[in-house]
């Protein structure tokens, strides 16, 4: 997680992810992905922020809204790599995404990276407007094996 900030870039991270992913470049329509994560492990480094973003209901109020999910409705080739159409679910609220990826194989393992971006009033994450940049980054990097 990341986005414009006036003092800067603030990045962030979550663990403990759970999914089941689906995954056959010859098979695109047999492909599917459905993952969640916990949203209390998100971490920025800073205690404070930290314990902000987990327990105030202006940010993730994690208590309520434990988990951040996708569920994909298809895999498809994309014009650099795949993309996995879906749905996004934080804070209560789903909305669709398409999140571009790629997939590096070796052996019986390989990772999936993908990088998109989502509107964070979509989703009732902090104040409309203020110094909050409304534009989060989030990047995956996911290491599976068969």
């Amino acid at each position: 997680m990341k986005g414009p900030f006036p003092f800067g870039t603030v990045h962030g991270s979550f663990s403990g992810l759970q999914a089941t992913i689906r995954f056959d470049e010859k098979d695109l329509p047999g492909s599917a992905v459905s993952a969640s994560i916990d949203a209390k492990t998100v971490s920025t480094g800073i205690g404070l922020r930290n314990s902000d973003l987990r327990n105030k209901e202006e940010w993730l109020n994690t208590d309520k809204y434990p988990r951040i999910s996708f569920k994909s409705s298809k895999i498809e080739k994309a014009p650099k790599d795949f993309k996995a159409i879906g749905e996004l679910t934080l804070k209560g609220t789903t909305r669709p995404v398409e999140i571009p990826f790629s997939f590096t194989a070796s052996g019986h393992a390989g990772v999936f990276k993908g990088r998109f971006a989502i509107n964070r009033e979509d989703y009732k994450v902090g104040k409309p407007g203020g110094s909050v940049g409304s534009t989060i980054t989030i990047e995956l990097e996911v290491p599976v094996s068969k």
